[in-house]
Parts: structure tokens; sequence; C-alpha cells
């Protein structure tokens, strides 16, 4: 698979980035785009990756700035769960283990594809701090090893103005679940 962006794609991926950034300036405040791009022109393999969150319907936003690390972090923020990552199982093993009605994918697979993470619990409920998210969808998160061990696998949504942690088989698989991602810079 070729991880390189056109010009062209770069530029319009920067555009509806930066538009994104200046029109969500609560989530972000205090940052400046400048900088943002001047990182993300040294990092193109992260471009690539930001235009797969953008593809998959993620709307990905800068949420975060890890000084000690120099590094902006991307979550997407897309109203409700990203449309191209949704009716997946949790990971490979989920979704070998299926016998019948198998998905195409799988959340892992399909993060480490693109070159993103999985949320975390935590950084779901950060997100949430920011905007009111999946409000009709629900979005797997990292699983703890303890739960995926015996076939688990947990996932967040926004309901009655709070955010519910849930379980399920890991190996189930929703049109309205898909996976929210992150992105290191």
């Amino acid at each position: 698979m070729n991880k390189e962006l056109t010009s062209e794609q770069r530029e319009q991926l920067l555009d509806v980035l930066k538009a994104r950034f200046e029109k969500n300036i609560h989530r972000h405040g205090g940052l400046e785009w400048e900088k943002v791009q001047t990182k993300l022109a040294a990092n193109p393999e992260k471009l690539w990756s930001l235009h797969e969150m953008e593809r998959t319907g993620g709307e990905p936003d800068v949420v975060e700035y890890n000084l000690e690390n120099d590094e902006y972090i991307f979550y997407d923020c897309s109203a409700e769960s990203p449309k191209g990552r949704r009716s997946v199982c949790y990971d490979r093993a989920a979704l070998e283990a299926r016998k019948k009605h198998k998905p195409e994918n799988s959340a892992m697979d399909m993060a480490t594809a693109m070159g993103i993470e999985l949320l975390t619990e935590e950084q779901y409920r950060t997100l949430q701090r920011l905007d009111n998210f999946d409000k009709k969808t629900s979005s797997w998160v990292q699983t703890p090893a303890d739960i995926r061990e015996l076939g688990g696998a947990i996932f967040c949504d926004y309901r009655y103005g709070k955010v519910f942690l849930y379980h399920n088989g890991a190996d189930s698989y929703y049109a309205a679940r898909g996976f929210r991602g992150s992105l290191r810079v």
C-alpha cells in the first residue's frame, strides 16, 4: 500500500485540518496552527495517517499538546463514530473466532493499518469534555488484557448527559459501533 500523499492530497488535507482547527478553538486553546503545520510537514507519514482518519470519516483535530515530548495529539472528532470504521469486531482473534457472518475487518487491525491507536477509556472521557460525541453510536476503546483474555472488549458512548463504558464479546459487531483513534505528531 502506498503511504505517500500526492502534493494535491497533502494540500487539500492541510486545508481541511486548518479549517477544522480554526472552527474548533475550544478543543485546543492556546495552540497555534502554524506550529502544528510545521510539525506535520516534518512527519509526512503522519499526514498519511491523518488522511486515512479523514477518509474514513473521523474528522481528526488537535485535542492535546504534550510539552514533554513536543507532540500534538489528534483524536477523531466526528459527531458519531466514524462511518468508514463501523461494523467491525474488536481484534483479529475475535474476527478469526467467528464461525458465521464475519465482519470485513477488526478495529485493531484497521487502526494498525492506518498508523493510529484506538482511544483509551481515559482519552474517550477527555474527548467528551470537549464536546458530546457518539450520541447515537458507540466506539470500541482499548481493552485491558485481563478483560480481553476472557473474550470481552469494551466500548463507550454518550447518553443521558453521561459517558457510559460497556462490555461485549470481542467478536460482536454492530452497524452503529466503530472506533475512534488517536495520532501523535
